[in-house]
């Protein structure tokens, strides 16, 4: 499996999952108009996931900026707990640090996703704050808590990636 760019091509494709039952109550949607915005900003990279048909999607904002931070904005993969998340996100880490050349990588996550909180937190992530009660979900009709997590270049290189 390997990452590319995303052309308007994969934007049907980023968005069954953005809309599927699986992800809706943890992640946004974005039209089509939004995801050509992302692509054609060189602050933000949307990739695809892929050897064969696409796998998955993720997008990385905030490139460029002077601190050296990069959010890791959104991410979703085919089928949701197929088993593949592990090998996914060191693939996403590895392209925010060496690709983006990042220093810090950070998302947030619903607190009602806790099987993404645990794949993040096994990567090395650490919860860095909770916003409670900070993101209103209309598929879940109530606001849930938003987690905050970071890892660093530092805290990835003693991990032993490279």
């Amino acid at each position: 499996m390997g990452l590319r760019p995303a052309t308007a091509a994969d934007f049907d494709f980023i968005r069954s999952l953005t809309t599927h039952p699986d992800y809706t109550p943890f992640i946004g949607d974005a039209d089509e108009g939004q995801l050509a915005v992302w692509a054609a900003s060189p602050a933000c990279r949307i990739l695809i996931w892929q050897d064969g048909p696409a796998k998955g999607f993720a997008i990385f904002r905030e490139i460029g900026d002077p601190s050296g931070r990069v959010e890791l904005f959104r991410l979703a993969l085919t089928p949701a707990g197929g088993g593949a998340g592990k090998a996914f996100f060191a693939a996403l880490i590895d392209y925010g640090f060496n690709t983006l050349n990042a220093a810090r990588i950070w998302l947030d996550a619903s607190g009602e996703n806790p099987r993404a909180i645990k794949l993040y937190s096994a990567a090395g992530f650490q919860l860095e704050g909770v916003m409670r009660q900070h993101w209103y979900r209309p598929a879940l009709g109530h606001a849930v808590d938003l987690h905050l997590m970071g890892l660093m270049r530092s805290e990835w290189l003693a991990q032993g990636a490279a």
